[in-house]
């Protein structure tokens, strides 16, 4: 069984060598999807019971893991020295520095490394993140899946 919970955050970016305006700075309402994998929970009396997760515990997990980080952030890329440097002269500003260009493609992946682990199987019903769709517009994405 596959479930998905869809979660909504903005945040500015911009892409230093590209060829178009992405070069420039700017920000996007991003929306982030989690596709899970398991076995519906058949385990009597509990909370979950026929569930896969419970929506809100994936959302609970998605935004204390990545969302609450990088909502309202600016993403950037470390080797964008000058961005990065001038970002840490506004006082209190939150950006979040990344090891990579912040595309689409690498954010998604990045959001799949950090929240491969942060979804536990408690119930025995071999629960496991298989995707994450980042929509940067709603008309471009990226998935990264297994």
């Amino acid at each position: 069984m596959l479930i998905t919970r869809r979660l909504e955050f903005d945040a500015g970016h911009r892409i230093p060598n590209h060829d178009s305006q992405c070069r420039h700075l700017h920000g996007h309402r991003y929306a982030l999807e989690i596709t899970l994998s398991g076995q519906i929970i058949d385990v009597e009396g509990v909370s979950e019971q026929g569930m896969v997760m419970d929506f809100s515990a994936v959302k609970t997990i998605a935004n204390e893991m990545l969302v609450n980080h990088w909502d309202h952030a600016f993403l950037a890329y470390r080797g964008d020295a000058a961005v990065v440097a001038f970002l840490a002269t506004l006082p209190g500003h939150k950006t979040v520095v990344l090891d990579v260009v912040p595309t689409a493609e690498n954010l998604a992946a990045e959001a799949f490394r950090v929240l491969d682990k942060a979804y536990v199987d408690t119930y025995g019903n071999q629960l496991r993140l298989e995707r994450v769709r980042l929509y940067e517009t709603p008309n471009n994405w990226a998935d990264a899946v297994r």
